[in-house]
């Protein structure tokens, strides 16, 4: 496929087949769904073909079988009779002022009436004039409605700092949405798609019908292709990809399962790619980390910091299953909204215990975290004429020269705000830069006797810290020592250094000490 078109930002599935773009086949599992369920939700991060199902989906009601020839769907037993369809799409729109909300819904409803030739009830409020129009619909054209909602939380992200609009937003949302539950005998289908899961106390309270399929093994793939799919639709575009980074096929595959591989949705799910990188490395012909440009929410940096988590703690973190799903937006619960937003996924599960162990799913993730969280730790290092530099800094760590990159740790953490002078912050920035270096970087490594603050490995060469505040250096070496925290690597073969660091806020001696030694 010489000349395989990418479609890249394109959301619509009736575009995508019609323009001879590639197109992953997932009807299959739309055909399960729609067979199966009458009330859905769906959660997936941004970026991850929530929107291209509801397209397809909404295809699909509209009768235009002509798109679906060749697919799976068509070689299946389904009623294609058309279906009137309300589509929110809630992608759009500004939700950060206090009648945008209201604004955007009134613009929906009024192009429904619209649409199906029915007079505008504004008299009504909203609530109610939504629960008119399905009503109107299904009177007049003898049909039962569909209703797809993509992004619902759209208007809520971003604006937990004005609390008043979150509130609005949200008690909009439900009034709004509230009407499903008693409309079945005039629904056919419905469907919600967003990041944060719906919660006892949140938008989908009355909603007690709802299927939430997000962690279901059946539909663990419905969104994001697994390795088979990639090799299915792409293997052509992966071969021009390596040619274009001289490597051979099989490594340029593995970098592209290390950079956009490894989310986990269900506890006996596959592995599955993020579609959006993807398609862009293959464009580009480069494998760069294109997902956190487009989805990274700035509230959930902000919540890590406030909330005094130690970041690298973040990976390796288990959660049960109601503590996954049970979650607001207004939530505290950093590791659950992480999993939610794509920064964490499911790495094992313990039926016994039903607790899922969480973990960075690649390499894309673990940049994107990181390039996001840092500047909230050490300002300086998002400056233009910042005294720190990074390559350096990654330099001293793939030469194995400690002594010159605590020296570059020491400058930066003098200019650290006086408040967020803790152990934790020096840990979490060095953790930071680490992963923006490449290497691998662990925290809180547990062994038989403790854990240590942070193991980071490069090919070459071993660090294994442990930091103090306004303690003793030499307590600090000997605690690596005896609690042999470097003991998993004696025979590892690389040079190890251990490294004991403490940063004293006295005035005299206002500044970070630091040893080093070698296994």
């Amino acid at each position: 496929m010489a000349n395989q078109r990418y479609p890249i930002g394109i959301q619509s599935f009736q575009k995508i087949i019609e323009g001879g773009f590639t197109y992953v086949d997932k009807t299959n599992l739309i055909a399960k769904l729609l067979k199966e369920g009458q009330y859905i939700f769906l959660s997936r991060p941004r970026r991850f073909g929530k929107s291209l199902l509801i397209s397809t989906i909404h295809a699909y009601f509209d009768g235009k079988r002509d798109l679906f020839k060749g697919l799976a769907i068509d070689n299946m037993d389904m009623d294609w009779t058309p279906t009137p369809v309300l589509h929110f799409d809630f992608n759009t729109g500004l939700y950060d002022r206090q009648e945008g909300l209201e604004e955007r819904l009134t613009k929906y409803l009024s192009s429904f009436e619209s649409e199906f030739g029915l007079d505008a009830r504004n008299d009504l409020n909203l609530a109610l004039r939504f629960e008119y129009l399905i009503k109107a619909i299904h009177d007049t054209t003898g049909r039962k409605v569909a209703i797809l909602v993509d992004e619902y939380d759209k208007p809520l992200l971003g604006i937990e700092e004005n609390p008043e609009l979150f509130e609005k937003n949200q008690a909009l949302l439900k009034g709004f949405f509230s009407n499903l539950k008693s409309m079945d005998e005039y629904i056919r289908f419905a469907m919600l798609t967003g990041v944060a899961r719906f919660s006892k106390v949140s938008i989908f309270s009355d909603l007690n019908n709802l299927n939430d399929i997000s962690m279901l093994n059946d539909y663990g793939d419905i969104c994001g292709w697994t390795e088979k799919e990639l090799l299915d639709n792409f293997y052509t575009g992966i071969e021009y990809l390596a040619k274009e980074r001289e490597e051979s096929f099989q490594t340029t595959l593995t970098e592209l399962r290390k950079f956009y591989d490894g989310y986990l949705f269900a506890s006996k799910g596959q592995r599955i790619y993020n579609p959006f990188s993807v398609l862009c490395a293959l464009k580009a012909k480069e494998i760069l980390p294109y997902w956190f440009e487009t989805a990274t929410p700035t509230f959930l940096a902000k919540k890590i910091k406030k909330s005094g988590i130690d970041p690298g703690a973040l990976n390796g973190e288990s959660q049960s299953y109601s503590n996954l799903i049970a979650v607001g937006l207004g939530t505290d619960n950093v590791t659950a909204l992480m999993f939610q937003t794509g920064y964490l996924t499911i790495d094992s599960y313990d039926p016994r215990r039903q607790r899922y162990t969480l973990r960075f799913p690649n390499r894309e993730v673990e940049i994107g975290f990181a390039q996001n969280l840092l500047p909230l730790y050490a300002p300086s290092t998002n400056m233009p004429n910042s005294v720190f530099s990074l390559s350096k800094f990654q330099d001293d760590l793939y030469d194995g020269d400690p002594e010159s990159f605590m020296k570059r740790l020491e400058a930066l953490f003098k200019d650290i705000p006086g408040e967020d002078h803790h152990e934790s912050t020096y840990r979490a920035i060095t953790y930071l830069l680490c992963i923006l270096s490449g290497t691998e970087a662990q925290a809180e490594r547990h062994n038989y006797k403790g854990r240590s603050d942070l193991e980071v490995l490069t090919p070459e060469y071993i660090y294994v810290f442990e930091f103090k505040y306004n303690q003793n250096v030499l307590e600090a070496m000997d605690q690596i020592k005896e609690r042999d925290y470097a003991g998993r690597y004696t025979l590892d073969g690389r040079t190890v250094y251990l490294i004991a660091a403490n940063f004293n806020e006295n005035k005299d001696q206002r500044g970070l000490e630091y040893e080093i030694k070698t296994m």
